[in-house]
């Protein structure tokens, strides 16, 4: 057997050094709490515990660089909601009735670690939910590391089909979809890359059609209030107000207009009594 010239031996003795060096790297992060998939269609995901500002454990989701997910770990509280912005979605679900009271169906377009889509499931008894999620592996993370196969064996949702998962791009789906909806929830909204075109009139008139009578749709637009960079969210604004007869804004951090921050946008044609200071249109 002829013998490899020295050079290459030793760029496979490197390459294989440095496999095993990442192999060590990934045992002690995973002994630690951190979960890296190299994979995903946004990017390498890490999953780290860590602790809110009261000090308890959390569970976050960093896709691409970007944090995409937070969920409680304690069996009392992993369906409940961290995000502020969440919190404000979930205040208006209740506004609008769909909470405890009829019946209705919810789109949700972009899963994640599935916090929104987990708390509909527990906290709406009388709401159907299908959640469109465009990256397989990240319904995946969220099955072994976010507690949504939990969810789904608690509250039976694979029996009596109060969840209904969907491998797909969000926009297209809303747009193939025959379906009426009581609440559509844009949680896969990029500041910089807007869902479709979310932002023109055309985009809004698709979320509007795809409405049932008083239904609601939520976004989360993620945005500066003032100064550069508030495109997107002067955009999106204009759309739905030339197509919905209401609009409200509620911003994370009104204080600080200029920082970048999780902004809901809520639109419809039915008033819902949301204070005056957020009203838009």
């Amino acid at each position: 057997m002829p013998k490899l010239p020295t050079p290459i031996v030793a760029l496979i003795a490197i390459a294989v050094a440095v496999d095993l060096v990442c192999l060590v790297c990934l045992l002690v992060l995973r002994r630690r709490g951190v979960y890296i998939k190299l994979r995903t269609k946004f990017g390498p995901a890490i999953v780290f515990d860590s602790q809110d500002d009261d000090g308890v454990p959390i569970r976050l989701l960093n896709v691409g660089g970007k944090f995409q997910s937070v969920s409680y770990v304690q069996d009392s509280l992993r369906y409940r909601l961290v995000c502020v912005y969440h919190r404000y979605f979930a205040q208006i679900v209740d506004i609008a009735g769909l909470k405890d009271g009829r019946e209705g169906r919810a789109l949700v377009i972009g899963g994640g670690g599935y916090s929104f889509p987990k708390w509909l499931v527990s906290s709406c008894p009388h709401l159907s939910t299908t959640v469109v999620e465009i990256d397989p592996a990240i319904t995946d993370i969220a099955r072994r590391f976010f507690f949504l196969d939990d969810l789904e064996r608690e509250f039976r949702t694979r029996e009596d089909g109060r969840l209904d998962l969907v491998c797909d791009d969000g926009w297209g789906y809303l747009t193939r979809s025959g379906e009426r909806f009581d609440l559509i929830v844009n949680d896969a909204f990029g500041g910089k890359r807007p869902l479709g075109p979310l932002k023109t009139e055309d985009g809004a008139r698709q979320v509007r059609d795809h409405l049932a009578e008083g239904g609601v749709y939520l976004a989360n637009v993620i945005s500066p209030l003032e100064g550069k960079g508030t495109d997107v969210l002067a955009d999106s604004l204009d759309a739905c107000k030339a197509t919905f007869e209401h609009v409200y804004l509620i911003p994370e951090a009104p204080e600080s207009p200029r920082l970048t921050g999780d902004n809901v946008l809520v639109a419809s044609n039915a008033r819902l009594k949301i204070q005056a200071r957020y009203v838009v249109k």
